[in-house]
């Protein structure tokens, strides 16, 4: 068994290097197969088409995400600081992942399978849940007034999601980013984060 999940977890690896430098849409799974020099029956043992592997892809970054969160949710003094901090961390797996077009819509019909749909719009409710447990401690400790903390955490990232979508619209959304373009989509992130604290206090 835990052979198992170290072929699976070498697999995803070795995907998620090649989604990174190809993008999904142009890599294959006879060359994730070629890279990590598996047999191609050994590769649909473990992911029986594309639209599973890049369930399992998109599974172990929304985990290692979560994970760096979570550890990191109270170790801010203030709700401004917590957020900026959470800010940084979306911003360094949106700089790393970029390729992956997760933010975006894709014509892959590896990324347009009900069951990715379904685990994105989980990763997303954890992700307003987590947000939402932010605010409402910020409430408990008196830095800003009562709210519904569900719908304010929901506004919150759809705010900084549409942030990230205007400044990609001025590109080509094939190409990464310039060095510039991230810090943008950084920065004002980072503004719009302060000024949606200062109007909940």
């Amino acid at each position: 068994m835990v052979e198992t999940d170290k072929k699976r977890e070498l697999i995803i690896d070795g995907a998620i290097k090649r989604f990174i430098h190809y993008g999904i849409n142009k890599t294959t799974m006879n060359e994730i197969a070629d890279d990590l020099s598996v047999s191609k029956p050994s590769l649909y043992y473990y992911f029986p088409d594309k639209s599973s592997l890049v369930l399992g892809v998109i599974d172990k970054i929304f985990s290692d995400y979560f994970e760096i969160l979570e550890k990191d949710q109270f170790a801010k003094s203030t709700v401004e600081e917590r957020l900026a901090a959470f800010v940084e961390v979306r911003h360094r797996f949106f700089q790393k992942y970029y390729m992956l077009h997760l933010s975006g819509g894709s014509p892959d019909a590896s990324l347009n399978s009900d069951e990715l749909r379904e685990s994105f719009m989980k990763m997303k409710a954890k992700n307003e849940s987590l947000h939402a447990a932010i605010l409402q401690r910020a409430v408990e400790d008196g830095e800003i007034a009562p709210c519904e903390v569900n719908k304010m955490a929901e506004l919150y990232l759809d705010s900084l999601a549409g942030i990230t979508s205007l400044c990609l619209l001025h590109g080509n959304k094939e190409l990464f980013p310039s060095k510039k373009d991230m810090k943008g989509i950084l920065e004002k992130q980072l503004s719009l984060s302060k000024i949606f604290i200062k109007g909940l206090k």
